[in-house]
């Protein structure tokens, strides 16, 4: 029970991968000018964690650590993702055209997002300081991790957007218009995370 409330409370406040780790910024920034957007942005990059953890961890573990070809990770878990992506890309397309349209070009960009491709290597990475004494990083933790990762980074992405959906009803001074409120709103969401990890 330690690990998992360890994992879910790291994963989302503590080491979010935006507010903390600074991984997905560019869909952060760009995907959260309305809510819906970011929260559909913020459901597919947590629906492609979940599954690029769930196929990289048992290939890494299983087939390229045995092969002694683990060095090759960072590829093999590139071209695991873009496909995972496109396939994502599709249904969406199909289920939701609206959302499709809303995300534009930032639903491919899922691929390139370094927040996916994070969660993918943490997961086989150390992550001592997470688990509980004694735990030990399995299928079981690392899909978990990926889950409240995703969790976290939609979660941010819902406060971001719903402050710039507000600041739309103030009248922002010239200098500050547009993407340098932007900035600075998301660095008051930034510190206001900074809470957490004391």
């Amino acid at each position: 029970m330690a690990t998992f409330i360890a994992i879910v409370l790291s994963a989302v406040l503590t080491d979010n991968f935006i507010t903390a780790k600074t991984y997905g910024v560019c869909p952060f920034l760009g995907v959260s000018k309305k809510t819906s957007s970011a929260l559909g942005m913020g459901v597919a990059v947590t629906v492609v964690m979940v599954l690029a953890t769930l196929v990289t961890y048992p290939i890494y573990t299983y087939v390229m650590v045995p092969l002694k070809i683990d060095f090759l990770e960072i590829i093999f878990f590139i071209f695991i993702i873009a496909s995972l992506v496109q396939m994502l890309e599709k249904i969406i397309q199909k289920v939701s055209p609206s959302l499709y349209g809303a995300m534009g070009i930032y639903l491919p960009l899922i691929t390139t997002n370094c927040a996916v491709l994070g969660v993918t290597e943490l997961v086989i990475g150390d992550m001592s300081k997470i688990l509980a004494e004694g735990a030990t990083m399995n299928i079981g933790w690392a899909v978990l991790y990926a889950l409240f990762a995703g969790l976290g980074f939609t979660l941010v992405m819902v406060i971001m957007s719903g402050m710039r959906e507000k600041l739309n009803y103030y009248k922002t001074p010239k200098a500050l218009a547009g993407f340098p409120i932007a900035m600075v709103t998301a660095c008051f969401i930034c510190m206001a995370f900074t809470v957490f990890s004391y």
